[in-house]
């Protein structure tokens, strides 16, 4: 009674929806303004994408050191590697770039050669003061040549802050105002007025300027993804276009079809303006996600429709078939993807839930647009021609569908060899997997400011900031010698570690004030010793220029000081390994019971989020395939027909795996959304096939060779179709500069060709092998939704 009360839904709702067309259009017009006047809402993300939830231990000790010390990632900076650059009119030029950096309302204080401040001793007032190194401008190349001799021999405490001794690269740093870091302003400041500005000096000078820093690097990443959002969106469209007119050979409904898909393309934009969501690496892909998953949409009822023409020649009849018949079973196949995604929802972390809810809402939306247009929009134009019939009855596809049949028929064992030898291959390439934890690893490798991130990382040993924080849980214990002591024995330990940048920190200013109080001989530039040290720390206490240097290393109490350095861009394996050396260090150099000492830091937190994300998605993968797998029981009623139908598409997802383990694909938040959404597209196949393979078992007498050959050659066609639709539409993501993206689009359609082969191979072999568990009525009951009805069942006329 439920199949024959939701089928009679189904007439009703396709007696409403050609009775009204008019006013459906009109009112789906409406909505796509409403929707459209939504856009202004639409903003790039402007923060770092922050996979912890915001209790995580993690987070609430970053969220704490950004407090007292501020951002970490607000500093710009620039380098030249060009021994040009020590001559009188372009070293002066350096510098006029450093002035014209600084009255930026947006740029807080630029540290350069211009303003560079040399430590030295006050005799008179038993002090020290600051001096600047530049007393005035070089003219001559002697001059400047004096001053570069100066600041490479002389001066210690700039080494890889402004310089590198060995190369003679030359840096700059500017420091971003912090309220307006994480806005709008930076990215419209850093692309126009900056950018503006280094080409000027480029052009003056000609040389090369090395750009990074994390609001840069974030810049520029924001743009590729705008860039990219329009390149996707128009390969999807003619890609999907001409796969879809080489199947039906027809333009009006190739026409038809991307005026649907470019519906839900607006109504996307719209929905991410509607619920104020940012922009990011993952929502940037969802209109061409609609595009690619709302084409098989058009496949299945453009296809019945003109199956139902050619039947019978009945354009009313046809088109109410079309949305009672295959209405519902679009629905269905929408739903289980809908679910696919939905599961990102519950992984607790802000960006995936946003793509998860952004995601599932508009694929609901697409099959609302494509059961509402495709049936209206036919029903105004002539019936089809005897031409757009023909790929009904195209010979190369009746070719595949019949080797299909004969390797189901003839080769059943060979296919259960394969397929165990092939979960055999897969499962040992699963262990090869690795996790990767960069913030760098999906940047786009080719463009300019990441071969820029490369030479930071050569010249000045990384470029991901590493942050140790020293809590000495006393005020003014950060300047006590032991502390100190202490500190600058862990800087040690990084120093030998390769992968590290050497420390900045209170320690090294430290250094410097014991240089400065013997003259600024170099060589003394090294802790005081325990004599030394009660003079020279009075008198720097007694500076105060000097505590407005220390600001940035401790805080205002004097209780908490940072020790910052820089990590390359590594393995993940290396960096856990580079994470154990200094916990372990940390906790045998600062007693926990004296000492409250901690790691933090951008990449730290990346690196953390990446493992809790796998763990949260695997769950979140587990949940998808219980939900479908509730939702299979619930169509079929039937708990052997729920694991037939999940071995075909669960087999392709380990086969994935196993290819991602055997080329080198790491397991990060771009390539692990691939299961969840393949899984969720794969099981639209399987819901199609067993739905008339039931139907053809109940015509039958439940005589299962018959019901699964006709089953396959049935669905075969369509599956076909909108599986090449789906492998070509995800392709269209290889085309992208970021390497996550890539390996999302070609993992994809990887798996939904496995699946395909999986449903149209596999599933009626499993079939057939277990025809006498399943040949009788028990095991196939009448299943809660009819999703595909009988032909037999009356629908009625429209004009009942």
């Amino acid at each position: 009674m439920a199949a024959k009360s939701i089928y009679g839904f189904w007439g009703i709702l396709a007696r409403i929806i050609l009775r009204n067309r008019i006013l459906i259009l009109l009112l789906v017009t409406a909505f796509t303004v409403f929707l459209g006047l939504q856009w202004k809402n639409m903003k790039m993300s402007n923060t770092e994408a922050n996979l912890l939830p915001d209790h995580h231990p993690a987070n609430v000790e970053y969220q704490a050191f950004l407090k007292k010390f501020g951002e970490e990632g607000n500093i710009i900076v620039l380098a030249v590697k060009d021994s040009t650059l020590f001559t009188p009119a372009k070293f002066n030029r350096w510098n006029t770039l450093s002035k014209q950096l600084a009255a930026f309302p947006e740029i807080e204080f630029v540290l350069s050669t211009d303003n560079l401040q040399e430590l030295v001793k006050d005799s008179s007032d038993q002090k020290f003061v600051l001096r600047p190194f530049i007393l005035s401008k070089p003219k001559t190349k002697k001059a400047v040549d004096s001053l570069a001799n100066h600041l490479f021999n002389d001066l210690p405490f700039y080494d890889h802050l402004i310089y590198n001794k060995k190369t003679h690269t030359i840096r700059m740093l500017a420091y971003m105002d912090q309220e307006v870091l994480n806005t709008a302003v930076r990215k419209d400041f850093i692309l126009k007025d900056f950018q503006n500005l280094i080409d000027e000096f480029q052009s003056d000078t000609n040389l090369h300027v090395r750009i990074s820093g994390m609001p840069y690097i974030r810049s520029k990443n924001a743009q590729n993804i705008i860039d990219e959002i329009g390149k996707f969106i128009l390969a999807a469209l003619i890609v999907t276009s001409v796969i879809f007119f080489f199947f039906f050979r027809s333009i009006r409904a190739t026409f038809i079809s991307m005026c649907v898909v470019i519906i839900g393309v607006m109504w996307s934009f719209g929905i991410l303006g509607l619920l104020k969501f940012e922009i990011t690496i993952l929502t940037a892909l969802i209109p061409p996600l609609i595009i690619v998953i709302g084409i098989p949409n058009c496949i299945f009822l453009i296809n019945k429709y003109q199956q139902e023409v050619k039947k019978h020649g009945n354009q009313a009849l046809s088109l109410q078939r079309v949305i009672s018949k295959i209405g519902n079973a679009t629905l269905m196949t929408n739903v289980t993807t809908a679910s696919g995604f939905a599961t990102f929802i519950f992984t607790d972390s802000t960006l995936l839930s946003e793509f998860g809810i952004v995601a599932s809402i508009n694929i609901i939306c697409i099959f609302v647009l494509s059961l509402l247009i495709i049936p209206i929009v036919y029903s105004f134009m002539p019936l089809p021609k005897s031409k757009h019939l023909r790929h009904l009855n195209k010979k190369w596809i009746d070719t595949f569908v019949n080797w299909m049949e004969r390797i189901v028929r003839e080769r059943r064992i060979a296919v259960y060899i394969t397929c165990i030898s092939l979960l055999v291959i897969s499962i040992i390439g699963i262990y090869q997997i690795k996790i990767s934890g960069s913030p760098l690893a999906d940047m786009p490798k080719k463009s300019g400011f990441f071969k820029d991130i490369r030479f930071y990382e050569q010249e000045f040993d990384g470029v991901l900031p590493v942050e140790i924080v020293v809590d000495t849980e006393r005020k003014n214990g950060v300047l006590k010698m032991s502390t100190l002591k202490k500190m600058d024995q862990l800087g040690e330990v990084i120093k030998e570690i390769p992968e590290l940048s050497p420390t900045i920190s209170v320690v090294n200013m430290v250094k410097y004030t014991k240089q400065a109080f013997y003259g600024g001989l170099p060589k003394y530039y090294q802790m005081p010793t325990s004599q030394e040290s009660s003079f020279i720390m009075d008198m720097a206490r007694r500076s105060s220029e000097n505590g407005n240097l220390l600001k940035s290393f401790v805080d205002s109490t004097g209780q908490t000081a940072r020790m910052t350095t820089f990590m390359k861009d590594i393995e993940t394996d290396r960096m856990e390994q580079i994470k154990d050396i200094l916990r372990e260090n940390i906790k045998s150099i600062f007693p926990p019971d004296r000492y409250r000492a901690y790691m933090t830091g951008n990449a730290l937190l990346f690196l953390q989020g990446t493992k809790y994300l796998v763990k949260n998605l695997i769950i979140s993968l587990a949940l998808a395939i219980l939900l479908i797998a509730l939702f299979m029981a619930y169509l079929f009623r039937s708990f052997r027909m729920v694991i037939i139908s999940l071995i075909p598409n669960l087999l392709p997802l380990i086969m994935t795996a196993g290819v991602m383990g055997y080329i080198g694909v790491p397991i990060k938040p771009s390539t692990i959304l691939v299961f969840s959404i393949a899984f969720g597209i794969s099981v639209d196949d399987t819901i199609h096939f067993l739905a008339k393979y039931r139907q053809e078992l109940i015509a039958n007498q439940w005589r299962i060779k018959k019901s699964v050959y006709a089953a396959l050659h049935e669905t075969g066609v369509s599956m076909f179709y909108t599986s090449i639709v789906l492998f070509f539409g995800f392709s269209v993501f290889v085309i992208s500069n970021f390497g996550g993206t890539v390996a999302l689009g070609a993992l994809v359609s990887i798996t939904l060709l496995f699946a395909m082969l999986a449903n149209l191979i596999l599933l009626p072999s499993l079939l057939l092998s277990l025809e006498r568990s399943i040949a009788n009525k028990r095991v196939l009951k009448e299943p809660q939704i009819d999703i595909l009805p009988d032909d037999s069942d009356d629908i009625g006329k429209l004009d009942k």
